[in-house]
């Protein structure tokens, strides 16, 4: 595995466990870390995340996440060792929901070609 890609998993991991064991925000819904894009000079990352609920609560997680930013990235700078702090921008992932909708429109198509 390449550095690169050892790095985007440790960020995602130390992320994850960020989010769920020593924020204790009340507006940080069921998170879930999907995937880290990290730029190749590795000094960015994105880093996506779906939340389990409704539109609210999708608003209210956002807003706890960017909130928190510095404190993330502190404590990943921290446990990382690198260089250099990395820079993190969280961006829901609608992958999921998407999915779902596709899933939903594949099983409609099923019940209506379906012989009597």
């Amino acid at each position: 595995m390449s550095r690169h890609k050892r790095v985007e998993e440790a960020i995602k991991k130390e992320v994850s466990l960020i989010i769920h064991d020593e924020l204790k925000d009340p507006r940080i819904g069921f998170v879930t870390i999907t995937r880290v894009e990290l730029s190749r000079d590795l000094r960015n990352a994105k880093i996506f995340y779906s939340v389990l609920g409704k539109e609210d609560s999708c608003k209210k997680t956002k807003i706890a996440l960017d909130s928190a930013l510095g404190y993330i990235r502190s404590l990943v700078a921290q446990r990382i060792n690198m260089r250099f702090a990395t820079e993190l921008m969280f961006c829901e992932d609608h992958s999921t929901k998407h999915s779902v909708k596709i899933q939903e429109v594949l099983n409609k198509i099923k019940e209506t070609d379906e012989p009597k």
